[in-house]
């Protein structure tokens, strides 16, 4: 199985080591990291690669302990009264009698009352459910749980008894390297150019400096890099100007980092003030490198 995730997946070796470890030995895994980590992908590269199915829920404040497990019909109650045939199965229980791996998105989003419902499942390895009965949770289930333990908003604390109950691999961004794949892999296919080399590495470069910038609590993922090359490409089509102009970089930079990046509180920056001050950034240290006949790319700013 390693193998082909390896295949799949963009680095991350010794934290796909550690899922399909803690998966063969049973256990239930959760996942922390920022967005845009690769959290989603990974399980679904799991589910493919082992030939697992993979139930999704995405976790909010609507995730009721009845949308999460499953209710009866009420058209075919009326006709049919309470009978387990009439029970339309949800997520949780579809994962349980198919053996499947069951995907919880955002779990710090998900209410109290359905965190117990999954609480109950992890402790006795199944469910019972008034006038359906007993559902044993096949083979191969597993819950694996993923969360951004740095958004507060709309979130809130997992408890030690979730905690307690998972094996927890910890997700932060990739290398510059591995960044700069992603988005060669996941960006539209285009000429391999001097020019285009140019724009994926800028895109880069900002949104892993929108991380460390000191005015914000929240930088970018790498979608945001992958979404400033298709951006500005699209740009440069419409002004007739090329993929590495620095005023048409910037203004797709403005398009694809501006909604993704958090000030701190406080602050009387706007968005777009730290985007441009770090493209600037990276347009000056590119100059700079010029200057001095360096042959390499400029450092991130």
């Amino acid at each position: 199985m390693l193998d082909g995730l390896r295949s799949a997946i963009v680095g991350r070796r010794r934290e796909l080591e550690l899922l399909a470890a803690a998966l063969q030995a049973r256990r239930h895994v959760l996942f922390e990291g920022p967005p845009g980590t690769g959290k989603s992908t990974i399980l679904r590269a799991v589910a493919a690669t082992s030939g697992a199915g993979l139930v999704f829920v995405e976790g909010n404040a609507e995730l009721t302990p009845a949308r999460l497990a499953g209710q009866f019909d009420p058209s075919r109650v009326m006709a049919e009264g309470y009978t387990p045939e009439v029970f339309v199965d949800g997520p949780l229980v579809e994962a349980l009698r198919t053996g499947s791996l069951l995907y919880v998105e955002e779990l710090n989003r998900v209410p109290e009352e359905t965190i117990n419902l999954l609480i109950t499942v992890m402790s006795e390895g199944e469910l019972t459910l008034p006038r359906v009965g007993r559902v044993q949770a096949g083979e191969g289930f597993r819950l694996v749980a993923a969360m951004n333990p740095f958004d507060n908003i709309g979130t809130a604390r997992v408890s030690s008894a979730i905690y307690d109950r998972m094996s927890r691999i910890s997700l932060d961004y990739q290398s510059f390297e591995e960044e700069r794949e992603i988005v060669g892999l996941r960006v539209e296919p285009f000429e391999p150019t001097e020019a285009a080399e140019t724009l994926l590495h800028r895109a880069v470069v900002v949104a892993r400096a929108t991380r460390r910038h000191p005015d914000l609590r929240i930088g970018s993922s790498v979608r945001g890099a992958i979404d400033l090359v298709e951006v500005a490409r699209r740009l440069a089509q419409i002004r007739s100007g090329g993929i590495a102009d620095p005023a048409i970089g910037l203004d797709a930079a403005l398009v694809a980092l501006s909604g993704r990046i958090r000030l701190h509180e406080g602050t009387d920056r706007t968005p777009e003030d730290v985007v441009t001050e770090l493209w600037e950034l990276v347009i000056g240290a590119e100059q700079s490198a010029d200057a001095t006949d360096d042959p390499g790319k400029a450092p991130a700013p």
